[in-house]
């Protein structure tokens, strides 16, 4: 449908609590998918969260079904959107990675993230979602949902040290795909 701004690191509207859907399969719903994967895919985004657009409602996409070239070594996470959901991490590992946003382009930092987790909610339609993750997959689906409870991940990141500008991070990355 459209390839919408994304809001930057600094707009109030990204640190709101996301409010829940309470209809699925209305074609308002669908056209804010819709607006969601156009607007992740021109971005090469690896995930995208409805506040991140300015819609103030319990939306994420995430994945793809092929490897995402801001994170090339990564494995690929299946194309999902997620509705209303609910994170439960499975044990009390923790693992660090790399992480960027769209909506504070241009940096990375090392974030901590739960290893393994499950997450369930619902698809456009209203059908359940119950799954686990781990690693790279769960890093996303947690770095998403972050952002429809008002978390942006350097409010994650544990040593600054680890954190800073992509193109002297990774100087082999195009920088420009992190605006």
């Amino acid at each position: 449908m459209a390839v919408l701004p994304i809001l930057k690191m600094g707009d109030a509207r990204l640190l709101r609590h996301a409010q829940p859907v309470t209809r699925f399969d209305t074609p308002e719903l669908h056209a804010l998918v819709r607006d969601l994967l156009d607007t992740m895919a021109a971005a090469n985004g690896a995930g995208l969260a409805a506040p991140q657009i300015g819609v103030d409602l319990q939306v994420v996409i995430f994945g793809s079904d092929q490897p995402n070239p801001r994170y090339p070594e990564a494995p690929v996470v299946p194309r999902t959107v997620l509705i209303n959901p609910v994170v439960t991490p499975l044990g009390d590992e923790e693992e660090e990675g790399w992480e960027g946003c769209l909506s504070v382009p241009g940096l990375r930092g090392v974030v901590p993230r739960w290893r393994r987790i499950r997450y369930q909610g619902f698809d456009v339609q209203g059908q359940p979602i119950d799954r686990e993750a781990e690693g790279f997959h769960a890093r996303v689906v947690q770095h998403e949902c972050d952002h429809l409870w008002g978390k942006l991940y350097p409010m994650r990141v544990r040593d600054f040290t680890r954190f800073g500008f992509t193109e002297v991070l990774f100087p082999g990355l195009d920088a420009s795909a992190d605006d």
